[in-house]
């Protein structure tokens, strides 16, 4: 019966939250951040924007990650993805009307929140809807997350070229966007389950850590030889005369909740993950291939802006980033309907792809060509983008248990820590503050 229910109920928080991860996305002003700072509008200097602004980001992403996934299971998702859309409203706002160091990097930080807290956009999902839909909700949900990227990378591009509209118009549209997305977030129905916290019958436990890659749109598919953890019994084997005692103890249970406990049972998760030496290889590349990742992305207009400076000719940053995005989705579609032995042919591939990832960087670091410089930057995000799927399905399948968003959680986390290194050392002015260009030699 509950099952039927849930089955009708699902079209309601899916459209909500399709809605919601579209309007979050249309932000035409994000391809054009670095020449808005570096520009009249702000007035900052490329040494602030580049070595005392950005890395903000870094450091507030790394040190919110944990508690924030804490704070989502805790909170049963919805508020967290409230905060989400406050982070951004602050964010732009403050684009919009702060000025000054210290205000830029106070706004880098709530840009961090907002990072860290997709999280809870990309597990909501699971929580309100029956376990047979949880696939075609997550393919939903993505599609309009990437939609709505595409949407506005491709209106700031034209809105700037064609109708020659001001970067701080574009910043307009983006809060106006992100605050009407937040609207939406308020209809969304609250959640009765989490994973610790508020635990769920295991059957559905597995599909609700199948959280998203928030990088790459790929979505994690069941596998058969996956063991259930043992103490996450099936609520359904209680006996019926015991149901109404049951329920009222579970409701006691979750009213109790020992965050020391969770953190135990998070930890002996975490070992029985990574006792596997795939799982480990798997992981340290996904981690170092996503620290990089990280880094080019953050770093690239300021690169563009080098090469290129906006003041002096026209810039296509909201064309190449909807390219890279659309090229990108389509190859982790094909990847995912590639006939393949990824356990043989993954290494190989792996080691193959990194060689071009690494080669479209050296590029654009080396030739000082906008044109060659936008068309190594999409083949570098086209590459990873599938690297980064057939990484995704190697860990799902050779995980022993159903922890599939730990498991994303610490990869990440470690990405953003060695990032978080590479930006003390590298970029950062209490560092060695190299530029750009040297930042590549580095990077490299």
């Amino acid at each position: 019966m509950a099952g039927r229910r849930g089955r009708r109920g699902w079209a309601l928080p899916t459209a909500l939250l399709c809605a919601y991860g579209f309007l979050c996305s249309v932000r035409p002003s994000e391809p054009f951040l670095t020449p808005y700072l570096l520009g009249p509008y702000k007035n900052l200097s490329e040494t602030q924007v580049f070595n005392e602004i950005y890395p903000v980001w870094t450091y507030s992403y790394l040190v919110l990650l944990f508690p924030v996934f804490l704070a989502t299971d805790y909170l049963r998702y919805k508020p967290v993805v409230l905060l989400q859309g406050l982070s951004l409203i602050i964010t732009w706002f403050m684009l919009l009307y702060a000025q000054g160091l210290r205000a830029i990097q106070f706004l880098e930080f709530f840009y961090g929140m907002g990072t860290a807290t997709d999280i809870a956009y990309y597990s909501y999902i699971y929580s309100v809807v029956d376990v047979n839909l949880y696939q075609k909700v997550t393919s939903y949900c993505r599609s309009a997350t990437l939609v709505g990227y595409t949407v506005g990378s491709v209106s700031g591009q034209v809105l700037v070229s064609v109708a020659e509209w001001s970067l701080f118009s574009l910043n307009v549209i983006s809060l106006t966007s992100i605050s009407v997305a937040f609207g939406t977030a308020w209809f969304l129905p609250m959640p009765q389950k989490s994973l610790f916290f508020h635990h769920v019958p295991s059957q559905q436990l597995g599909w609700e850590m199948k959280v998203m890659d928030c990088k790459n749109g790929s979505a994690v598919q069941d596998h058969p030889n996956v063991q259930r953890t043992p103490g996450w019994e099936d609520d359904t084997k209680v006996p019926l005369n015991g149901e109404v005692r049951s329920a009222e103890k579970r409701s006691t249970q979750e009213q109790k909740v020992d965050i020391l406990k969770v953190l135990k049972d998070l930890w002996q998760d975490f070992l029985q993950c990574y006792s596997s030496r795939t799982m480990i290889c798997w992981s340290v590349w996904w981690a170092l291939s996503t620290c990089g990742y990280f880094q080019v992305i953050n770093y690239v207009q300021g690169l563009w802006e080098m090469v290129l400076p906006s003041y002096s000719s026209e810039i296509y940053n909201g064309a190449v980033e909807a390219a890279s995005t659309l090229l990108g989705a389509v190859a982790v579609f094909v990847v995912g309907h590639i006939k393949t032995s990824w356990a043989t042919w993954g290494e190989v591939a792996l080691a193959l792809f990194s060689f071009l990832i690494a080669a479209a960087v050296y590029i654009m670091d080396t030739v000082q060509n906008i044109w060659v410089c936008y068309a190594s930057y999409v083949v570098f995000r086209i590459i990873y983008m599938l690297l980064i799927t057939i990484a995704t399905f190697q860990i799902a399948t050779n995980l022993s248990v159903e922890r599939y968003a730990l498991v994303f959680g610490v990869n990440t986390f470690t990405a953003l820590a060695l990032q978080t290194l590479l930006t003390l050392v590298v970029v950062d002015a209490s560092g060695l503050g190299l530029d750009i260009f040297t930042q590549g030699c580095r990077f490299l």
